[in-house]
């Protein structure tokens, strides 16, 4: 476990800030009037009008829990946003709804079975939100003293072995004396004098909230990574306090399998299992029931995104059926570039590569190709989000290679050609750095003409 201390900022020497920019980290949902109507540009999504007014109409199908025994499926050309829309509809349900992405090919690349994969998919993408009602003390940190002792195993090192440590509130004050535990998590986590905690009075679990300002002799800084509080916290120390936490089904599962390990290496036995045990799902499953039937928790079903869902198999579809028919279910999104194809591992054709038998049970919807002016929007909003300045000119050019080759490659020569301008000496991109990267760094329609051109030279 990291611990969350506070680390003092002396001086900052800023060479350059390195940001992780995920593809969809825009989008923050379908862009929606209250009506349920799309908004041309909204929530970082552009055009697909049609796809989008669907997928609100199925955000509401979900929350009105009328979507049972349904899928979804987005079909369409590459680069026409079906990712995108499968986001924003888990963004739509909630900021703790479960989304889970993955592909189809990646069945065939692990070491446990297909089913299992699939299965721990779908358990990771149901959500389980727990409402406890707990005994604790809460306040202010306003004295804190460890009482050491030696390391049992390095007589040089010392550790706590038990802590004093006075809260306070506006009505209230409480010293406490807690176990050798207890001095451990405040120990790993750094509490201090100003900062707000909790301690679970029967677990003696401790967490931090915040600091409060004004404590006397608490030491404060101009940047720290806690909320300050301005005022101090009122009322009693020790009470009860209502704690909400969203776990997966995944979550408790890898839980019951860590209690079996440790019981089983108790007894003195091995267990290398790759697969968890459908008994430890089953009890899971009928541990969630009980919380759900005595309100202690509520179920928050998520989304499971599969792309390229033309390289599922027949057990794989065979397999998400019967999902889609279970009690607990994520909302299931398959997405697919393919048309008329085979189904993988048979000698049938079918529409999209997918049985006929699930595609009844799938509200498919069509993504179509981008226009030149949305093309251009959505460029402007990578560029944005990316911190990328583009000349009109480039903005152009990049408009016109998303129109005639596609769009994901446009964006794709954004960052390459921002190096080029950099190097140049330049922040702000123009067309001739665009020109330049788009020469050496070609799309697949070149890659396949370069392919044909030399296809003697190339192996077999």
């Amino acid at each position: 476990m990291v611990s969350a201390v506070p680390v003092e900022i002396r001086e900052v020497t800023r060479k350059a800030e390195v940001r992780r920019i995920s593809v969809h980290s825009h989008i923050k949902g379908l862009g929606l009037d209250e009506n349920g109507e799309p908004l041309p540009v909204a929530d970082g999504l552009v055009g697909q009008i049609e796809a989008r007014k669907a997928a609100g109409i199925i955000v509401q199908m979900i929350k009105e829990g009328r979507m049972a025994g349904r899928g979804i499926l987005f079909v369409g050309p590459p680069g026409t946003g079906k990712t995108a829309l499968a986001v924003a509809i888990a963004r739509e349900l909630g900021v703790d709804t479960p989304f889970v992405a993955m592909s189809g090919s990646e069945l065939y690349s692990a070491e446990i079975k297909k089913t299992e994969v699939l299965m721990r998919a779908v358990r990771r993408a149901i959500g389980v939100r727990v409402r406890e009602v707990r005994r604790v003390y809460e306040g202010v940190v306003k004295e804190i003293k460890f009482m050491m002792a030696r390391h049992p195993f390095n007589p040089y090192v010392k550790i706590p072995r038990g802590a004093r440590i006075t809260l306070t509130t506006r009505d209230d004050e409480k010293t406490l004396e807690v176990s050798e535990e207890i001095a451990a998590q405040l120990a790993e986590l750094g509490i201090r004098k100003g900062d707000l905690i909790w301690i679970d009075a029967e677990t003696g679990l401790v967490r931090k909230i915040g600091r409060v300002k004004g404590v006397e002799k608490a030491r404060y800084y101009d940047i720290d990574i806690w909320h300050y509080y301005e005022k101090m916290p009122s009322g009693r120390i020790f009470k009860e306090k209502e704690i909400v936490r969203t776990l997966t089904l995944h979550d408790l599962d890898q839980y019951y399998v860590a209690q079996k390990a440790a019981v089983t290496a108790f007894l003195g036995f091995e267990i290398a299992e790759k697969e968890i045990d459908p008994e430890i799902r089953k009890a899971v499953d009928e541990t969630v029931k009980k919380w759900l039937e005595t309100k202690k928790a509520e179920l928050v079903p998520g989304v499971l995104f599969i792309d390229d869902a033309h390289m599922l198999d027949v057990e794989a579809f065979s397999f998400l059926t019967r999902v889609m028919e279970s009690e607990f279910s994520p909302i299931i999104i398959l997405a697919t570039n393919r048309g008329l194809t085979k189904i993988k591992g048979t000698d049938i054709e079918s529409p999209h590569g997918i049985p006929l038998d699930i595609l009844d049970r799938l509200l498919i919807i069509p993504t179509k190709p981008y226009t030149p002016d949305e093309i251009r929007e959505i460029i402007k909003i990578r560029a944005d989000e990316e911190d990328i300045r583009l000349s009109e000119e480039a903005l152009d050019l990049l408009v016109k290679i998303g129109a005639e080759h596609s769009l994901r490659y446009a964006v794709q020569l954004m960052e390459p050609a921002r190096i080029i301008a950099q190097r140049r000496g330049r922040n702000e991109i123009k067309a001739d750095d665009i020109k330049e990267v788009s020469k050496i760094f070609v799309d697949t329609r070149v890659s396949v003409e370069l392919a044909k051109k030399w296809e003697e030279l190339f192996l077999k």
